[in-house]
């Protein structure tokens, strides 16, 4: 993927002097317009910053990386249907009942989730409406030069889908430094010959929330009404997160958004004693002072972590079964387990017809563009398909080819390579049925360099893109509300390291140059 006409390599080669003007440069510029995380502990410790006052810069590349312009535009045409394809998986129960039950026993997690959903089915849902701002992942597959690159799906994330408030300012960092004269852009190449395209993904996450918060007051409120981050405490990612509460509010019609940590949920909401089960959110410095809440974005509950005790469970649960529109609810976040995006890539013994003609129209020609992004992924149950996955698992040669998958989000769960085979045997294999294995996508070789914690990476990387979606749907009627493509996200990560998580400490922000 190197440019054609670069006079120099790209990245160039810095000088030191060079390098320590452009870090100073994008510190300077991050620090000015939000691209920030908390510092990790490596970096500060609690006890050198016991207020929470300091923010760094993200790990972010000094120069956008090379990615090909038709996978570009393949991921972004695709991502209206995945929208509609996971809305349609999140309405169909019985389908996500067949997961459950295949992992259920060996994944607690999983299994309290689903218990969640029972207690409120049994009570009865009172809010039809579910928003959905998801986020699929992919990586370049080209197997040689000569062939034409395509992408491959990572994953499908469909509950605290993160960075899309700092994609947008890392895609406004490299113009920036692109338009700005600096030198070190025109000694690598043309200014015009940077084709990076626009990113509105704090926008367009932004105008998804608007779109369920406007659907909800449509109806008669008690109260004024608000949206709701639940939020980790402490959260290192809170510039992400602000943008977009940011944005929500810098519009004619603002919103009110209160952070609400999940563990004080309990605390600072309670349920009207009507039959619409009103969510309330009362505040803390003022509780006589109630909001309805229209929205509940979650940040938070994707893990077991965020669940230390029968407590937290209960705010789950207050927060299911009441009348606020969730993002997502219980079974829109079951709907990006591994495992359905293992069931929908594994083809169908029983019959010609792809099973995604379960949720979208055989006819419908979406069903060749979503096939197209599937990569090999193969379950490790008792099937004769798991079967045969099990043996190349735990192959001390064939299981480098692969990666192993719990039904987690947030990063830094996955098993790689050779580190496939011992973790396997250090497990009953009754358990060994909650993972899905992944063949490993093989991108082709690209270069840059990396800022983090202030210090430089350079070398090879991988780049991972994800495509944010955002879609507003009626589980009781099916109805498509709202159904958009809302920019992207590309992260990237030195070719030495497996995981590619920021928040987890792997990767990098970073935006694409179109080759």
């Amino acid at each position: 993927m190197a440019p054609s006409r670069a006079a120099e390599p790209y990245p160039p080669n810095l000088h030191p002097s060079e390098a320590e003007q452009l870090v100073a440069t994008i510190k300077d510029w991050s620090i000015a317009h939000g691209l920030a995380v908390r510092p990790p502990p490596a970096v500060i410790s609690a006890e050198a910053d016991p207020q929470g006052i300091l923010a760094t810069t993200v790990p972010v590349t000094l120069f956008p990386s090379p990615f090909p312009r038709i996978c570009f535009e393949q991921a972004k045409s695709i991502q209206k249907a995945y929208n509609k394809l996971y809305a349609s998986i999140a309405q169909d129960e019985g389908f996500l009942e067949e997961i459950v039950q295949q992992i259920i026993e060996v994944d607690d997690f999983i299994a309290e989730l689903w218990q969640v959903h029972l207690k409120v089915k049994e009570e009865g849902y009172v809010q039809n409406l579910s928003l959905g701002l998801f986020r699929s992942d992919y990586m370049v597959h080209q197997s040689t030069a000569e062939e034409i690159p395509t992408i491959k799906q990572v994953e499908f994330n469909t509950i605290a889908s993160s960075f899309g408030g700092l994609s947008s300012q890392t895609s406004k960092l490299h113009k920036y430094l692109a338009v700005s004269d600096y030198p070190l852009f025109k000694k690598s190449l043309q200014t015009t010959e940077l084709d990076l395209p626009e990113n509105q993904s704090t926008k367009s996450l932004a105008l998804g929330l608007r779109s369920a918060y406007d659907a909800y007051t449509k109806s008669e409120n008690i109260h004024p009404c608000c949206i709701i981050f639940v939020v980790q405490d402490p959260e290192r990612n809170i510039f992400d997160q602000r943008h977009l509460e940011y944005e929500l509010q810098q519009h004619k019609s603002p919103i009110s958004v209160f952070r609400l940590p999940f563990a004080e949920t309990l605390t600072r909401t309670s349920i009207a004693e009507t039959s619409k089960r009103q969510l309330l959110y009362h505040l803390p410095s003022n509780p006589s002072k109630v909001f309805e809440v229209a929205v509940v974005y979650f940040r938070a509950g994707y893990g077991p972590g965020d669940y230390p005790d029968a407590s937290a469970w209960n705010a789950r649960l207050q927060i299911e079964r009441s009348n606020a529109i969730k993002c997502p609810t219980i079974l829109t976040q079951l709907a990006g387990a591994k495992k359905v995006q293992q069931v929908l890539a594994t083809p169908t013994s029983s019959s010609n017809l792809s099973i995604l003609t379960r949720f979208i129209e055989a006819e419908d020609p979406s069903i060749h563009g979503l096939e197209d992004t599937f990569t090999n992924i193969f379950p490790l149950d008792d099937t004769p398909a798991g079967q045969e996955a099990r043996k190349l698992a735990i192959d001390p040669e064939k299981c480098k080819g692969y990666v192993l998958k719990p039904q987690r989000e947030g990063g830094g769960n996955n098993i790689y390579r050779t580190a496939i085979p011992p973790f396997l045997k250090s497990l009953p294999e009754t358990h060994w049925k909650s993972f899905i294995l992944m063949e490993i996508i093989i991108p082709p070789p690209v270069k840059n360099i990396i800022l983090r914690n202030g210090a430089l990476e350079q070398g090879g990387v991988i780049c991972e893109l994800g495509v944010y979606g955002t879609c507003l749907w009626d589980q009781a009627t099916k109805k498509i509300l709202h159904n958009e493509e809302a920019g992207y996200l590309l992260r990237t990560k030195g070719d030495k390291s497996e995981e590619g998580g920021v928040a987890a400490g792997f990767g990098s922000m970073d935006s694409c140059r179109l080759v």
